[in-house]
């Protein structure tokens, strides 16, 4: 296994050095969303690229910040950009920004994403509540980052997202009046989108969307005792669903149409947690 205390030393010394204090709850901005980084007052910003070790973000709509931010009298940690397995980074690499959260001593994690919507119900611009986790094709890998777990973290994996944060996210809905989705992301590791089959096969085994980020992360912070919760922008139905070409553009322009109202379902879950 990895030790990431050890590997990342210089990347945690450079954070823990600029870092004007620690972060109550934290959160992971997706493709298309990192906008929300510009709606609440920020304390302090780190470009990824000056912090030693940090790999860098190649994706459109992925900026590459840290932002110490406050909103509602909390502090936060707000991650513009995240780091994924198809731009040739290894499962270390892309968890590092749970891996600053950790040492940071955060309490709540929120990860978004956009993805695909394999649910026939979902449509382009919904927002989904994951409930579950389909992660089978990850699990190898995160051995190089996860001993193996004691008593008290197998029953964290078990509260996997976290029911209590759920349960504060689905409250936030409803005093938002945002109308939310829920169901199980599918995790692959890409580069590509899914083909139509294996879409037919993950809907066979239960999942609701798709995507390429999320699950990692979920399980990093969720090991460790963080309760990490995660909202799906559906973007675009997934592959073979619609006659629609499937385009990283189309996820940006979903994104855009949808950023108000994940804005205040956001702002509204700082507030309540």
């Amino acid at each position: 296994m990895i030790d990431l205390n050890f590997k990342y030393k210089t990347l945690l010394n450079y954070v823990n050095d600029q870092m004007p204090f620690y972060p109550e709850i934290s959160l992971i901005l997706g493709s298309g969303l990192g906008e929300f980084a510009d709606k609440i007052k920020i304390v302090k910003s780190i470009k990824t690229e000056d912090i030693p070790n940090y790999p860098k973000s190649t994706v459109q709509g992925h900026k590459g910040f840290l932002h110490f931010a406050e909103l509602f009298n909390k502090n936060i940690l707000v991650f513009q950009g995240r780091i994924h397995l198809y731009e040739g980074y290894n499962i270390d690499q892309a968890i590092i920004p749970v891996f600053i959260a950790k040492e940071l001593k955060t309490k709540y994690i929120l990860l978004t994403n956009a993805a695909g919507g394999v649910n026939l119900n979902f449509n382009p611009g919904d927002l989904m509540l994951t409930t579950g986790f389909l992660a089978h094709n990850i699990k190898k890998e995160l051995t190089d980052v996860l001993s193996l777990p004691t008593a008290e973290q197998r029953k964290n994996i078990l509260n996997l997202p976290s029911k209590e944060f759920n349960e504060i996210i689905k409250k936030a809905a409803l005093e938002e009046n945002v109308f939310l989705q829920q169901g199980n992301y599918w995790f692959n590791s890409g580069p590509t989108y899914e083909t139509p089959a294996e879409i037919k096969m993950q809907s066979k085994f239960g999942a609701d969307a798709v995507g390429m980020s999320t699950v990692h992360e979920a399980f990093f912070a969720g090991v460790n005792g963080i309760n990490v919760s995660a909202i799906s922008l559906i973007t675009n139905y997934a592959a073979g669903l619609s006659p629609q070409k499937l385009s990283h553009q189309e996820v940006i322009e979903t994104a855009e149409l949808a950023k108000e109202k994940f804005e205040r379902l956001v702002k509204r879950i700082i507030k309540l947690v």
